[in-house]
């Protein structure tokens, strides 16, 4: 994988066209630290969201696929609007599209909204065997551990970066906060092979989440967040619709669409999600980014917690919530040292 980003291109393989859709200019460091914690809580009511419409859709795999179709596939009906009312959004699209066909941008950098259909299909087949805090568990960690990699490489927009105690701890203290959300849940799992296998589902799809946050600073780097939150609507929806297809072979069953008008904003909080992603990977690295979004998840997941049980989150969520800031404060005061 070239270690040049694709907002830089070298000028051997920049093509004609290259350069031409100048991305917007990015917001200052301190904004973008609620920006991150932000699109962290959006992760968590988009899963609250598209949990309740799959259990309202239907049973089986098919409902949990077909209720991410639909937020998928709303997300990119609205960015498909906003391309066509906004002319550099469309024309940026347009542009990303000719420079694929071109060769210009290779093809497996527009691919990263396959890795959000990946981990909707890990979740649907894994996360119920698993149980959800051991699968987010998983997840973070195959995320944090890549996330070290993908910006020690200079693999996303920013210069490699090196493996700093400050970035590592971090890292750790992104993993332990899921865990100790989960205290005393964790230690009831079988290990068994099947079990394993399931887990290394999840794991996968944190590292591939990693590498898709990569891919995406590169890509906005060079024609836009806008247009790349719409390449990932575009290409997460093709992706997901091959897989609910897959679905139907399984038992399942599909009954009406609910009426509730909420239930369908999953893809809105997914659009700001990856917006504000491709904005701050530019900026912090992509493990700066994963490790504030945990952070934005788990306090989100406390305070719905709070609106939610009677008795409230027990003492462990907010610790959890307390590791998950601290270890977000370590890792941002070691890029801002680099920086």
């Amino acid at each position: 994988m070239p270690h040049a980003p694709a907002g830089r291109p070298s000028p051997a393989n920049a093509g004609p066209d290259a350069g031409i859709a100048a991305p917007e200019d990015g917001p200052g460091w301190l904004l973008t630290l609620p920006m991150m914690l932000g699109s962290g809580a959006l992760i968590a009511l988009q899963s609250e969201v598209n949990g309740d419409l799959a259990g309202r859709l239907g049973t089986g795999l098919r409902a949990s696929a077909l209720a991410a179709v639909i937020s998928f596939g709303g997300g990119l009906l609205v960015l498909t609007v906003l391309a066509v009312v906004r002319r550099s959004v469309g024309r940026g699209v347009r542009q990303l599209m000719t420079a694929v066909v071109r060769r210009q941008v290779p093809l497996w950098l527009v691919i990263g909204g396959l890795g959000g259909a990946f981990f909707v299909a890990s979740q649907g087949v894994a996360a119920r065997a698993l149980g959800i805090t051991f699968f987010v568990l998983c997840f973070v960690a195959g995320q944090a551990v890549m996330a070290l990699l993908v910006d020690h490489r200079g693999w996303g927009p920013s210069p490699p970066a090196q493996l700093r105690a400050g970035r590592v701890v971090g890292a750790a203290m992104a993993v332990l906060a899921v865990g100790v959300s989960g205290a005393g849940l964790l230690a009831d799992l079988p290990l068994t092979v099947v079990f394993v296998v399931l887990a290394a589902l999840p794991l996968v799809a944190g590292a591939v989440n990693s590498l898709q946050q990569g891919m995406n600073g590169r890509v906005a780097a060079r024609f836009g967040s806008w247009v790349t939150t719409w390449n990932n609507f575009f290409v997460g929806t093709l992706g997901l619709l091959v897989f609910w297809l897959v679905t139907l072979l399984v038992p399942g069953r599909i009954a009406g669409p609910p009426s509730q008008p909420w239930l369908y904003l999953g893809g809105l909080c997914g659009i700001g999600f990856i917006w504000a992603a491709s904005v701050t990977v530019r900026i912090h690295g992509v493990l700066v980014v994963g490790v504030f979004a945990v952070a934005g998840q788990v306090l989100t997941a406390a305070l719905i917690s709070v609106l939610t049980l009677p008795t409230g989150p027990p003492l462990t969520t907010w610790l959890a919530v307390l590791v998950s800031l601290a270890g977000a404060a370590v890792v941002g005061l070691s890029q801002r040292r680099r920086a």
